[in-house]
């Protein structure tokens, strides 16, 4: 367990539709890894049971709480809805995954361990050394990397995995970046957020993991998905740096 994590109140949001086949698994996962972690579902209504699980096993939980929404509204709003939430209760940092077993719990402690040593942003790539994919498709490989290499030269990120979703923020980044007034929605909201970080000056370090397919239901990428990220560059490389939220 991270040094980090006996210090802070670390908190994982996952944003949940139709995820009841992965929790029962992932959820346990989680608290082996880092058993000082509390763990909130943001549940966008999933007709699976997702949220009906989550409340029934939060009741003899006290790491496991459950944000339930009415419908799904994308990931971006799941995770301002998430953040706000971990915020008002004072975690620190605050981690997001994917709730379907690609993102593996077990590189939790190194993305704290970065914090320790000087990240406020720490995230798991699979385009350092050492990253990867697993069972990924060709076309879906090179989508990735030309989405990440647009993001590198055409925002000028540091960061190889601009995209990567499993992330763990340092809360006075969250409250300093202004993530309520992010406009991009979906998987572009990730770009966006990045950007957003790196413009603050904020200090951002990768970790190498490897991303395996989801395990049970389908993928939420689609060709919307696509052409808001696609958008999201234009719009950004266009845009004036952000500034401090007060």
């Amino acid at each position: 367990m991270s040094s980090l994590a006996k210090e802070l109140r670390p908190l994982v949001c996952l944003p949940t539709f139709n995820e009841r086949e992965n929790l029962p698994s992932l959820v346990p996962d989680i608290l082996k890894q880092v058993p000082a972690a509390n763990i909130l579902i943001i549940d966008d209504g999933s007709p699976d049971g997702t949220g009906e699980w989550a409340a029934e096993h939060a009741s003899g939980e006290p790491r496991l709480h459950l944000l339930q929404r009415e419908r799904k509204t994308g990931l971006g709003s799941a995770y301002r809805a998430g953040w706000n939430w971990g915020l008002e209760r004072s975690f620190d940092p605050i981690i997001t995954m994917d709730a379907d077993h690609s993102h593996n719990p077990k590189y939790l402690p190194e993305l704290l361990e970065q914090l320790k040593h000087g990240a406020d942003l720490s995230i798991g790539s699979r385009y350092v050394p050492g990253g990867g994919v697993k069972n990924w498709p060709l076309s879906r490989r090179i989508l990735s990397r030309c989405a990440n290499a647009l993001c590198r030269g055409f925002l000028r990120l540091p960061a190889k995995d601009s995209t990567a979703g499993f992330r763990a923020y340092r809360s006075h980044v969250l409250t300093t970046m202004g993530f309520d007034t992010v406009r991009a929605e979906g998987y572009s909201f990730l770009e966006e957020s990045l950007w957003r970080v790196h413009h603050l000056g904020f200090q951002v370090h990768e970790i190498p993991i490897l991303f395996e397919e989801r395990r049970e239901g389908e993928s939420k990428i689609n060709r919307l998905e696509i052409m808001k990220g696609a958008w999201t560059l234009v719009r950004l490389r266009f845009s004036s740096p952000p500034r401090p939220s007060s």
